[in-house]
């Protein structure tokens, strides 16, 4: 579980991740990583929301999938820079993927929005 203070909460916070100038935004096959960073969050923990639709099955594979998007993301919570806000969005072949699959895409996918961003992907950031 991620702790509470990188957890992404707010639909402001969401739509400014996902929708803001300056942001980034890469995907694939299995999900779609949104990133932004702006002065007022310099300095804060990293955040990290997640939107999982219908599209992707009933609620018990929605939450299935949530939940391992979720331990993925923990897992690689240093590699996020300071002041970071990222929305992982699950795409409906995510509920077929396997762990090492998401976990892969999530791997290659952070280190372009965050190039994209024009910061280090440099361990050691929280």
């Amino acid at each position: 579980m991620l702790p509470a203070q990188h957890r992404l909460r707010q639909s402001a916070d969401f739509a400014a991740a996902v929708r803001a100038t300056g942001g980034a935004r890469s995907g694939s096959r299995l999900i779609v990583v949104h990133a932004n960073q702006t002065d007022a969050r310099a300095g804060h923990p990293p955040r990290v929301g997640f939107v999982v639709s219908k599209a992707v099955g009933s609620a018990v594979v929605r939450n299935r999938t949530k939940r391992r998007l979720r331990a993925l993301a923990h897992q690689r919570l240093d590699r996020i820079p300071l002041g970071t806000d990222l929305v992982i969005r699950a795409n409906p072949p995510a509920a077929q993927a396997s762990s090492p699959e998401l976990g892969a895409d999530l791997d290659a996918l952070l280190a372009r929005v965050l190039r994209r961003l024009g910061t280090a992907v440099a361990g050691g950031a929280r």
